[in-house]
């Protein structure tokens, strides 16, 4: 059976919480992406400034270390918008499972806009939403309704662990 899970998508989507959810519920550890940013990443974001490709790789890699530190299994909160981001990952890792709860903007906006002390500021939204590549059929990926309950997605997410 796959030992990580990376819980994907753009600002709002509920990437920690159903991740943190999804660990729990499988005796995992749970892996916060946002602390796997570098300080300048952090500060870039708060001053409402898009990271690039060069930006992210190093929270990439910290992310994959971090997945692959773990004894057991491991799940983390992670953006992974590109292919190319959840291929370095894919890469370091192995085995792995992407999980995207889907939500329109409406609802995306709503959610950042109701975290008033993350540092991810709602004028970053669209320039998630142009970065996102949904997965690619050949990617080991799993789309969700992210309106759904958590516990329904963590239900749907288990499923897809034990059908590979």
């Amino acid at each position: 059976m796959t030992r990580a899970v990376v819980v994907m998508g753009v600002a709002g989507c509920g990437k920690s919480t159903l991740a943190h959810a999804l660990a729990q519920h499988l005796g995992w550890t749970f892996v916060e992406g946002d602390l796997c940013h570098p300080p300048e990443n952090v500060a870039r974001m708060t001053a409402g400034i898009p990271l690039d490709d060069a930006a992210r790789q190093l929270f990439l890699r910290n992310v994959a270390i971090a997945l692959t530190g773990s004894k057991g299994g491991a799940v983390a909160a992670c953006s992974a918008l590109k292919r190319c981001y959840r291929d370095l990952i894919r890469q370091q890792v192995g085995d792995i499972l992407f999980a995207l709860p889907h939500l329109s903007r409406a609802d995306l906006e709503r959610r950042v806009g109701q975290r008033p002390d993350h540092f991810m500021p709602t004028s970053l939204l669209d320039s998630q939403l142009a970065t996102l590549e949904l997965p690619d059929a050949d990617e080991r990926a799993l789309i969700l309704d992210g309106t759904l309950p958590v516990a329904e997605q963590v239900r749907l997410i288990e499923a897809a662990l034990h059908h590979s």
